[in-house]
């Protein structure tokens, strides 16, 4: 398949929404059997008091701010694949003069301009740019996502977020029909609880960063309730560290760095807005090097490369469409800000840093080689995984990897076993948008970028170490005693197409869950969707314990009776009585891996073991109230940004006291 055929099939989402695909019939055609399950997406409900209840007028098909009802969905036009360059994000100079002991960086969230393609225009997008003290003329970003931060481990940053975007939203008539109570946008609570609005009347933009995987305190967290506007407007638990040297469009953030060498990311936490936010651009890498953890031998420098995974639809003129309110993803893949990007090698060995930062799409990613290619029994190149979200791990060899959004996976792939000239192309594997799970509507794309073997050799050889020699550090397994407190979160909707949410519970409802601090639990994702749904936990790194099936939907129909009767404790159902099979191991790309993020799979329990509820209690960098105080809240949330932002996310809470 060449650039020309690669935007326009029907796959492509092009279903005209007058002719009946609408959100709705999106959602019925991707169910899978029974009536429990639903695909991820921002589900249909009907909002009493919305815009759909109080019009009187039918639901529009179309979505507004992109044509009338019989328009089509927007598709991305044929590009041509493989013609601009792969882009590295430059990194970030820290400014360690201004915070004694620690990194000073100084970031903008902006509007810009960046061209995703050759062949499309140039797009207003937001993203992040730091402030250079050796060149206050010279911001260091790119217009979209953000300049990297490198740190090393226990070295704390201080970080002041200034929110220069303008207060107008990039994708307003999605902000319009959220705050008009479009029951496709706005999350309704499940009975006894009241629905509400976060953010207030008139703001259009309110931002807040966190830093994913970090050993962070609450106030320094980045969490939806943190929210601030451009014009100052804050949520009702928004916190600064340094409030004296503030504006009320800024927070100043200070972190530990105290975790494993690893790759993390920060991305914008809006409450309610972070799906738009990132779409927008608000994303960018956070390295966290340690040589006590990783030995030599490791690809470095250039030889080292970020691959920050995205799709993106784009209108014919360039800009972007955000059309996640019809269909399911978007149509084309977008590589550190490129849309099917190219990236010259050597005949040597790569680290590759990737990171899945789509909104919903999970990635299934192989090398795949020309079947000419004598050097391989295969068409497929092997590679070495040799780290995931939270640090390095046992070298395992691998044929393709699943990354669900918010994974990382850390990846030496040898192109030394190549001849000179070959194209390698990384290729999403039999991945539908929301894997694995219900297909749904969302456009497949096969072909994400390339790389080619086209610079000489170096230095004279390759000087990094074949992977199954490097001395990695040994993850060992967290073994739980039967006295190991387990919490439960059901997944859980209240109608059919109704608002998902943990434990029948929305998120602005106060913390339930107490955890006491230094202590072990077992927390089981149970999800009786026919979905999956990445889940990632705030503070802490965990491990991947096991995988159960059941009973989906006996399940689900006993809990909603249980929710009818009252939600007394003596009658909830039990989850042992519905298992259908014993415990599956983990993947084993998962196993005996630090993670902060995983796959709740469809009708499935899911059980992670977290052995680190230890939240940073020091002072950071001589500043103030920045270290932790108990209680100390903290939240959880799927990484589908569409499902946290309609409410599958809850705060819980570590006490020095008993748990509960």
């Amino acid at each position: 398949m060449d650039g020309s055929d690669s935007q326009g099939s029907p796959g492509a989402g092009g279903n005209p929404l007058g002719s009946g695909m609408n959100r709705r019939t999106v959602l019925r055609n991707a169910l899978v059997g029974g009536g429990a399950g639903l695909i991820g997406v921002p589900f249909v409900c009907d909002l009493p008091g919305g815009a759909a209840a109080t019009s009187g007028k039918p639901r529009p098909t179309g979505m507004p701010g992109m044509g009338p009802a019989s328009a089509k969905v927007p598709q991305t036009p044929p590009l041509k694949k493989y013609v601009d360059p792969l882009p590295i994000p430059a990194t970030a100079i820290p400014d360690p003069s201004v915070y004694p002991g620690a990194d000073y960086y100084d970031i903008a969230m902006r509007q810009g301009s960046w061209q995703f393609h050759r062949d499309l225009g140039p797009a207003k997008v937001w993203g992040y740019w730091a402030a250079n003290p050796q060149d206050p003329q010279q911001p260091i970003g790119m217009g979209y996502l953000g300049p990297t931060i490198s740190t090393t481990k226990d070295h704390p940053t201080v970080a002041r977020y200034r929110n220069e975007l303008p207060t107008k939203h990039l994708f307003q008539f999605a902000i319009d029909r959220l705050r008009n109570g479009d029951p496709q946008l706005t999350p309704k609570a499940p009975p006894p609880y009241k629905s509400m609005m976060p953010f207030p009347p008139g703001v259009n933009v309110w931002n807040t960063v966190h830093q994913h995987g970090g050993v962070t305190p609450p106030q320094s967290d980045g969490q939806p309730r943190h929210s601030y506007s451009p014009d100052g407007i804050h949520a009702g638990d928004y916190q600064t560290l340094d409030p004296s040297q503030v504006k009320p469009n800024e927070a100043i953030y200070a972190y530990t760095n105290r975790s494993r060498a690893c790759m993390q990311w920060y991305h914008d936490h809006g409450w309610m807005m972070t799906s738009f936010n990132v779409y927008a651009g608000l994303a960018g890498l956070w390295f966290i090097y340690d040589r006590s953890e990783e030995p030599p031998g490791l690809p470095q420098s250039e030889f080292e490369v970020p691959l920050i995974l995205q799709d993106r639809t784009f209108h014919t003129d360039g800009s972007l469409a955000y059309t996640m309110l019809a269909v399911q993803a978007a149509d084309t893949p977008v590589v550190n800000g490129k849309a099917y990007p190219f990236l010259a090698v050597e005949p040597r060995r790569y680290r590759l840093r990737i990171i899945n930062a789509s909104n919903e799409r999970a990635w299934r990613l192989q090398f795949s080689v020309p079947r000419d290619v004598s050097a391989l029994p295969q068409p497929r190149m092997p590679f070495w995984l040799v780290g995931t979200d939270q640090g390095l791990r046992a070298p395992l060899q691998m044929l393709d990897i699943l990354l669900s959004p918010a994974e990382r996976c850390d990846l030496i792939v040898d192109f030394g076993q190549l001849p000179m000239g070959t194209p390698v192309t990384l290729e999403n594997y039999d991945a539908p948008v929301h894997y694995p799970g219900a297909s749904g509507t969302g456009a497949e794309i096969p072909e994400i970028m390339q790389f080619r073997v086209t610079k000489p050799l170096s230095g004279g050889k390759d000087k990094a170490m074949p992977p199954k020699r490097l001395k990695l550090p040994a993850v060992a397994p967290i073994k739980p005693k039967p006295s190991t407190r387990r919490r439960q979160w059901a997944v859980y909707e209240d109608h059919l197409f109704g608002t998902l949410t943990f434990n029948a519970v929305p998120f602005a409802a106060p913390s339930q869950d107490f955890v006491k601090a230094g202590s072990t639990e077992i927390w089981e994702y149970i999800n009786f969707n026919h979905d999956a749904h990445p889940m990632h936990v705030h503070l802490v790194s965990f491990q991947v314990l096991n995988r159960q099936p059941i009973n989906a939907f006996g399940y689900q129909t006993d809990y909603e009776e249980w929710l009818k009767g009252g939600r007394k404790k003596a009658d909830e159902p039990v989850l042992a009585h519905y298992f259908t099979g014993p415990p599956v191991p983990p993947y084993p790309y998962e196993d005996r891996s630090h993670k902060d993020t995983v796959f709740a799979e469809a009708e499935m329990v899911t059980r992670i073991i977290i052995a680190e509820f230890e939240p940073p209690t020091e002072t950071i960098a001589s500043i103030p109230n920045s270290g932790t105080k108990f209680p100390a809240g903290y939240i959880h949330h799927c990484h589908i940004l569409e499902h946290e932002d309609d409410d599958l996310m809850r705060p819980w809470t570590i006490v020095k006291g008993s748990a509960s």
